[in-house]
């Protein structure tokens, strides 16, 4: 087998690996488009809309916590296979949910998928691949993490005007490439580290080893996976992952999962169409503009996949976390001088009928910030009428720089793509000894879900109450303090391979 299709082969497994990030991306997605449909259908308040959004985030932490023990014991691949049954199963029973418990059940179960195909994916092809070409490989699982969420706003924005309920259509497409990915993992060797850690069956990992580096790169690796063997203990334990050797790793692990999640990136990608409205978008056009968001994320992860091995780990992150700190400051000033302007055009788009006559008396004044405008407002309207004039009219009103807005929003989501998003999941899979790596992977992906779900619970409930200057600014200090984390903690791995990577970490 020559270089080329050594290489070719090597892409092609780790392609059918990452389709798990294809389908996780999707899944994150296309909830962005059902949020009104589901709020409507099943009469939500902003806490169960916040809930049935983000609850897909508890069956993450189930995965998470799971994924990794198992996965050490069945192999990667049998892990993944599940991975595709749960995602097709919550596709079809969200799709045809009838009551909000079952919704939200379905919505749990396709979690359990996303957190194990968050964390296994990775961890298999970062087993399989030559050093060289770790990073990027690697990175193909954010690569098509960012192609599934792009493909969920098109989707959506193509399924919005369909007649009845669109959301059901929106959230059962998701079985087709589930399903796909189902069969093609049988086309996926087992990890021949997994095979000789756990089986001893060296001959067949070589030849795995041997269909991607050739003959010398199978003898070396062997060779560093049977001393890797040789110098540990038999098994990593919750106290071995949490032992003083370890703390530089549990900082860099704990530091880059908080900070992944913490800078609203999920609340982003989970509202971006919410986002556009408050803006003063109309629904298409908000639509349209989640769809410019999905297209960002996937040219600049192609970027990141680029610059990965050539620029290193630690530089990405620093240009990246930079850039969004950057760009939220931006929304966050957007979104203050926003003014609210009452005329008869914009009282005239109110739909409730009691809270139009209620407020045509303000006719002609304008509003300085959201503050004032809801001081106001919540003397003239009873509880229920101004909440729903904080969810469904506020955004009637406000006139603001919205490209500043779109162009925060396209900056942040380039900078993610190109920083934290792929280069923490390379690196997670990069810095755990093998001993330790499937315990150690399942806690840090599990603290990933506990951040991205506190932050996906509350962002209807910030952008109601608190509006979104308060709520982009706290994101933008978040990213501020990404900045000093990744500068003072961070190492770089590139090139090394992973038994140097621990030796580089691992303190005696």
């Amino acid at each position: 087998m020559s270089i080329a299709m050594k290489k070719s082969y090597t892409i092609f497994i780790s392609l059918i690996v990452a389709m798990g990030g294809f389908l996780l991306g999707f899944d994150s997605a296309v909830i962005s488009g059902a949020v009104n449909g589901i709020r409507t259908y099943f009469e939500m308040t902003d806490w169960q809309l916040g809930f049935s959004v983000g609850c897909v985030i508890f069956g993450a932490m189930a995965g998470n916590i799971l994924a990794g023990p198992l996965s050490d014991k069945f192999g990667r691949k049998k892990l993944l296979i599940i991975t595709a049954m749960l995602f097709t199963i919550s596709a079809l029973w969200s799709a045809t949910a009838t009551t909000y418990v079952t919704f939200v059940i379905a919505r749990i179960i396709g979690g359990v998928g996303i957190g194990g195909a968050i964390l296994i994916a990775p961890i298999y092809i970062a087993e399989i691949a030559p050093p060289k070409l770790r990073g990027s490989l690697v990175s193909l699982n954010q690569l098509n993490i960012v192609l599934g969420i792009s493909v969920a706003y098109f989707s959506n924005y193509f399924l919005i005007n369909l007649e009845g309920e669109s959301w059901r259509w929106m959230l059962g497409v998701e079985a087709i490439p589930a399903i796909i990915y189902f069969l093609a993992l049988f086309l996926v060797p087992r990890s021949p580290r997994w095979i000789i850690q756990k089986l001893n069956q060296v001959t067949i990992a070589k030849n795995t080893l041997v269909k991607i580096g050739g003959e010398e790169f199978a003898n070396t690796t062997i060779g560093e996976i049977q001393r890797g063997i040789a110098k540990k203990e038999a098994k990593g334990t919750f106290s071995d992952f949490f032992s003083k050797r370890m703390k530089v790793i549990i900082i860099i692990a704990f530091g880059l999962a908080f900070f992944q999640q913490i800078t609203g990136i999920n609340a982003i990608f989970y509202y971006a169409p919410t986002i556009f409205e408050q803006a003063g978008g109309s629904t298409d056009a908000s639509f349209l503009q989640a769809i410019v968001v999905g297209l960002t994320n996937v040219i600049f992860t192609f970027i990141a996949i680029y610059l990965i091995d050539k620029l290193g780990r630690k530089p990405l992150l620093i240009i990246g976390t930079s850039a969004m700190a950057i760009s939220l400051s931006m929304a966050t000033l957007a979104f203050n001088n926003a003014t609210y302007i009452f005329d008869n055009t914009t009282i005239e788009k109110i739909g409730n009928t009691k809270i139009k006559t209620a407020l045509s008396d303000l006719e002609g004044t304008t509003f300085t910030s959201q503050k004032q405008l809801f001081t106001t407002i919540e003397t003239k309207l009873n509880n229920a009428q101004f909440l729903e004039f904080k969810q469904n009219e506020v955004k009637n009103f406000i006139a603001i720089n919205s490209t500043l807005v779109l162009v925060a929003i396209l900056l942040y989501v380039a900078a993610f793509a190109i920083s934290l998003g792929p280069v923490m999941w390379t690196m997670l899979s990069e810095i755990f000894p093998g001993n330790v790596k499937g315990i150690a992977i399942s806690i840090v992906g599990f603290f990933n879900s506990l951040v991205s779900y506190t932050v996906t619970q509350f962002f209807p409930w910030e952008l109601t109450n608190l509006g979104p200057t308060v709520t982009f600014a706290i994101y933008a200090g978040m990213a501020i303090l990404s900045v000093f984390f990744v500068y003072k903690y961070v190492i770089e791995t590139k090139g090394k391979t992973l038994e140097e990577v621990q030796e580089l970490l691992i303190k005696e």
